[in-house]
């Protein structure tokens, strides 16, 4: 039977697994080494090259779940995308790339690419047409981020890849957000897939890595800029990634589930002034991502209403933790405007919508009467 027809639960227990040849233990084996035999073997391996036994068996997980011929494990995800940049874009090129995108991408574009000479455009919106307007002669490679964080935008990922192909621009995306779990976007045409691990792979906020996932020929091009750059992962990483990823199925598929009861039941509470949901009706691309993602995902956004502060509603929870990252088992809430976009001007954040009202909520395992429960006593607790 092929990897890729075994079920969701299948490949993420078993594909991807060291075999444990010497005492037929359960779990795979670790592989502290640095340094390996050189002479008579098939393959020379060396961290820097991303080719011990827990990193070359980990990828073919994430290759098999994106549904990709290929994959590398890096040691973040913005050492997984920056790689991935720099491998297709080299000076007088031209990134076009999604304006409603995660802050540490833009601090990038902004201070590293004037640095070799690569230009960029932000597109206006994340419509086909806004990325058809950016794309100038020199234009190498389109990137998206859908859904996009922090405001669960949504883009046509089949009308991109189309246009990338069309006039022969490669196409990335960043799919962190909604987890090969929730989306396939090779299967819509993109070249390149790109997550931070550290979030949904992880899923237990103990791990930091990034993952790009792509044909063989493009990721033989992202590991030769890989190797001198050097953000390969520490093999106990690699490991506890391995471990976690044995239940990405499960936990994504149930925080998806609270996900969707939790921005219901937002949408309706009187102290709540906007939820952004792609599940939601009301959210404007609903049928978009309803057409291109198998779950909506359990990212969110909401804002409060006029009157009550954004801060001191996360200092009163109890249970829901306000917290930096995303994607644990357990639920976080945070503001972009001084975590994931501080880096961003105040006029910035105001054109693409990031109040300081805006919370982002990443919801966890947590049985939801009591995220209910949490989140009405911290209202409450405002006066």
């Amino acid at each position: 039977m092929s990897k890729k027809e075994l079920g969701l639960n299948t490949i993420c227990t078993h594909v991807g697994e060291v075999k444990d040849e010497q005492f037929k233990g359960a779990v795979s084996p670790m592989y502290l080494s640095s340094s390996y035999e050189f002479l008579d073997v098939d393959v020379v391996r060396y961290p820097r090259y991303f080719n011990t036994p827990n990193q070359a068996h980990l990828t073919q997980k994430i290759a098999v779940l994106e549904h990709t011929e290929a994959a590398l494990i890096f040691a973040s995800g913005m050492a997984a995308i920056s790689t991935m940049f720099l491998a297709f874009l080299k000076q007088g090129d031209h990134l076009v790339v999604q304006n409603t995108l995660y802050g540490g991408t833009v601090n990038f574009i902004k201070e590293e690419f004037p640095k070799y000479g690569i230009e960029y455009t932000f597109t206006n919106g994340y419509s086909v047409d806004d990325f058809k307007k950016a794309i100038q002669k020199n234009t190498k490679l389109i990137h998206i981020e859908t859904p996009s964080n922090p405001l669960m935008t949504i883009t046509d990922i089949k009308a991109i890849a189309k246009l990338g192909k069309s006039k022969g621009i490669l196409t990335s995306i960043d799919n962190t957000f909604a987890s090969p779990v929730n989306q396939k976007p090779m299967d819509l045409g993109i070249d390149m897939v790109m997550h931070s691990a550290t979030k949904y792979f992880g899923g237990h906020s103990d791990i930091c890595a990034g993952a790009v996932a792509s044909s063989e020929e493009h990721i033989k091009r992202i590991f030769n800029v890989g190797k001198n750059l050097g953000g390969n992962l520490s093999d106990m990483t690699v490991w506890m990634l391995e471990r976690s990823m044995k239940t990405l199925g499960l936990r994504v598929k149930a925080q998806t589930k609270n996900a969707m009861k939790l921005a219901k039941w937002l949408d309706k509470h009187p102290k709540v002034a906007k939820v952004y949901y792609p599940g939601l009706n009301s959210h404007p691309e609903h049928q978009l991502a309803k057409s291109q993602m198998i779950g909506y995902g359990a990212m969110l956004s909401f804002e409060l209403i006029a009157g009550l502060d954004s801060i001191q509603f996360q200092k009163q929870l109890k249970l829901i933790k306000s917290s930096m990252s995303l994607a644990g088992v357990e639920s976080t809430m945070l503001s972009p405007y001084l975590t994931s976009h501080s880096l961003l001007t105040q006029e910035e954040r105001d054109s693409i919508g990031i109040t300081d009202q805006l919370i982002r909520f990443s919801v966890g395992i947590e049985n939801t009467k009591d995220l209910k429960k949490d989140i009405n006593q911290a209202i409450e607790a405002l006066g």
